[in-house]
């Protein structure tokens, strides 16, 4: 069964307690002591399976999108909310580098998880997506229990700040950005130092790996306006092939820097357009438009 669908279990739930209302309040009541006698059975079973467990067993179980959160449902996950937090933070730093940017947990506190937004992300084009990933994945799976975000976003002069609720927040991203993750397990296959080409739905993608990092961009040349694909990464001067972060687009000679946001670096201010990159439930996820995602995934590696 997809990973997915797991996401969407508690609302499923919820529609079939509301639908059996139609039977009256006794109907209501015993389906919902039909649910709670089900958790707390699987509850039980997942106390008895942590116990057995060894710590490393315990970690692995705790990597796992789907034990994890049931482990936070029945009050068994090992970790606090904090080092929850920046566990799931530092999943997605990566792509925030993309942006140009970084993002700082300053504290967890009466259910409020304040974030700074370092470097370029407070002024990047695609902040609203970068907001997305670091939110979404650090706040509602690594933490559900917290109740709204406190982002502040340095300025020139002074840090401003505001909390904003989760719902919202979700609701403003997503309006916005028009995007949805598609799982891409294939992504795993792209070594270090290589660029592959995708297509998800309609849209084509050049994704690469700098050093054990992937990156994902439109396939889009900004400078010479045709598709990068043949696009070579390059090394910077002092680092290893491995971890080589220059694409080189192979009609004009364009040099953008993967890590930075896809910004020129030999000339110019064109930049490429990044797209995120996630693991989630387990496998590698990539945010595309909606539209496009009722199309087919084909590698064309």
């Amino acid at each position: 069964m997809p990973a997915d669908y797991w996401r969407g279990a508690g609302d499923r739930i919820e529609t079939l307690l509301q639908s059996s209302a139609g039977g009256g309040p006794v109907a209501r009541d015993r389906a919902e002591q039909l649910v709670r006698e089900v958790v707390q059975l699987y509850g039980a079973a997942l106390e008895r399976a942590v116990q057995l467990a060894d710590p490393e067993m315990v970690e692995k179980m705790v990597r796992d999108d789907l034990i994890s959160s049931l482990m936070l449902v029945h009050g068994l996950h090992p970790h606090d909310v904090e080092t929850r937090v920046r566990t799931a933070l530092d999943s997605v730093r990566p792509y925030l580098g993309s942006h140009g940017g970084d993002v700082e947990l300053i504290e967890v506190s009466g259910g409020v998880v304040r974030l700074r937004l370092l470097g370029s992300c407070n002024s990047c084009p695609s902040s609203s997506v970068t907001l997305e990933s670091a939110v979404q994945d650090a706040v509602q799976s690594a933490a559900p229990e917290t109740t709204g975000i406190e982002v502040e976003t340095p300025t020139e002069h002074a840090p401003k700040a505001g909390v904003i609720s989760v719902e919202s927040l979700f609701s403003h991203v997503h309006r916005d950005t028009g995007s949805q993750w598609v799982s891409v397990p294939e992504f795993a296959e792209v070594a270090a130092g290589e660029v592959a080409g995708f297509r998800i739905g309609g849209v084509d993608l050049l994704v690469c790996r700098s050093g054990d990092d992937l990156y994902a961009y439109h396939d889009h040349c900004p400078a010479c306006e045709r598709s990068l694909a043949g696009a070579v990464l390059e090394r910077v001067m002092g680092r290893s092939t491995r971890n080589a972060a220059v694409l080189t687009c192979p009609h004009c000679a364009a040099h953008y820097d993967v890590r930075g946001a896809g910004a020129r670096v030999d000339a110019g201010a064109e930049h490429l357009a990044p797209l995120p990159i996630l693991t989630r439930d387990g496998a590698l996820s990539v945010a595309v438009p909606i539209d496009s995602v009722a199309g087919s995934q084909v590698p064309v590696m």
